[in-house]
């Protein structure tokens, strides 16, 4: 039925927990001109946020066809997160956006 709702229930959760302290540790170093990463981190956040939400309610429905929806919603919320993720870690990678203060 519902056979990658717990993994990405587990993987978005972790992902979540991930970007939140990033987020936290950029804000907390007080590093200037970063508001499009903090609004990226943001998106980021919601999206597995998302994600999580959504694949619990796939788990734990009783309707087959709904937690089938749920579980693609919540597929595409973590693709688009992780899509997301990677594309702020080549810009850091390659120098695109140096935290400095």
């Amino acid at each position: 039925m519902h056979n990658k709702s717990s993994h990405i229930l587990n993987t978005s959760s972790n992902l979540l927990g991930f970007t939140f302290l990033v987020l936290s540790s950029i804000k907390g170093l007080r590093v200037p001109q970063v508001e499009l990463i903090e609004k990226t981190l943001s998106l980021c956040i919601a999206l597995f946020a998302c994600s999580s939400f959504l694949s619990f309610v796939a788990i734990r429905t009783k309707s087959e066809k709904r937690g089938e929806r749920c579980e693609l919603y919540a597929d595409y919320a973590f693709l688009v997160g992780i899509f997301t993720i990677a594309i702020i870690s080549v810009f850091f990678a390659f120098g695109v956006v140096v935290l400095e203060k």
